[in-house]
């Protein structure tokens, strides 16, 4: 008998921490980003103020980034008129390599919102250790997540954008 309970036990805490774990991993990290003209906010308040939003991770010395950031950019006017997505690219630089983020964006052209994770908050909170990392955030919670970049993930992300907005 005293095995029964303690069996129960143990699956019900198993079920509160798996509960527990799956909705940690669904909400949403509250560290301060800034925008490229130094404000300061965070993906809360841009969840709030989006239904349907992209957060990429991203730095200016990884080839993948660039990579997946230039062909979101080929494709973003056709995302945004067909589902009104907002895309978020937020650099992970350090000191030493944030000064590049600018000039690059000038460079290359990009449409959408350019953040800077200063400290790397963000990066830490969804413990991301390699870029890029891209989430889709809809009604302030995370509904995918995606670490790498191959040729063609954009058409990948895009249909999963359509498939959430519907």
């Amino acid at each position: 008998m005293n095995i029964k309970n303690n069996m129960k036990k143990i699956i019900c805490l198993l079920v509160f921490s798996l509960n527990f774990i799956l909705f940690a991993q669904r909400q949403l990290p509250n560290t301060s980003l800034k925008t490229l003209s130094g404000a300061n906010t965070t993906l809360s308040e841009i969840a709030a103020e989006n239904e349907l939003i992209v957060v990429s991770l991203w730095a200016t010395w990884c080839v993948p980034c660039k990579n997946e950031l230039d062909a979101v950019a080929d494709v973003y006017d056709d995302w945004v008129s067909e589902t009104g997505v907002k895309y978020f690219a937020v650099s992970i630089d350090d000191s030493r390599t944030a000064k590049r983020v600018k000039p690059m964006i000038n460079g290359k052209g990009w449409e959408f919102e350019i953040l800077l994770d200063e400290n790397s908050d963000l990066k830490r909170a969804f413990g991301v250790s390699t870029v890029p990392y891209t989430v889709i955030i809809k009604s302030g919670e995370i509904v995918y997540k995606h670490t790498g970049y191959t040729s063609g993930f954009e058409d990948e992300l895009y249909d999963r954008i359509v498939a959430l907005k519907n």
